[in-house]
């Protein structure tokens, strides 16, 4: 059985649909998004007197090792996620798995 891989990407808020939609026609199956709130802007707004929004989404996409570098780099051109103050994005090796399955296309 193929190794999988979990995709996380926290973006700012009203973004995640764009990105996931784009992931799905790189190979996605699917996607996870929960919403957030980011804690370091508080931090910013005291020394800089800026504001930056705190709502953010979180995508989690888990992907077969072979596919995952193409979902991932689709996700980061979408997301323009190489532009600082965009978002992050990262991968994990998932080690335990329970409880997913892929709907079978007819």
């Amino acid at each position: 059985m193929e190794e999988k891989i979990c995709i996380i990407a926290i973006v700012e808020r009203g973004k995640a649909d764009k990105i996931v939609d784009k992931a799905k026609v790189a190979g996605a199956k699917g996607a996870t998004i929960l919403y957030g709130r980011g804690t370091g802007e508080s931090e910013i707004k005291k020394f800089l007197n800026i504001h930056i929004e705190a709502s953010k989404e979180v995508i989690l996409i888990v992907s077969e090792e072979s596919k995952y570098e193409k979902i991932y780099d689709t996700m980061v051109e979408v997301g323009n996620l190489k532009k600082p103050g965009t978002g992050i994005i990262f991968t994990m090796h998932i080690s335990n798995l329970l409880g997913l399955r892929h709907r079978k296309e007819f």
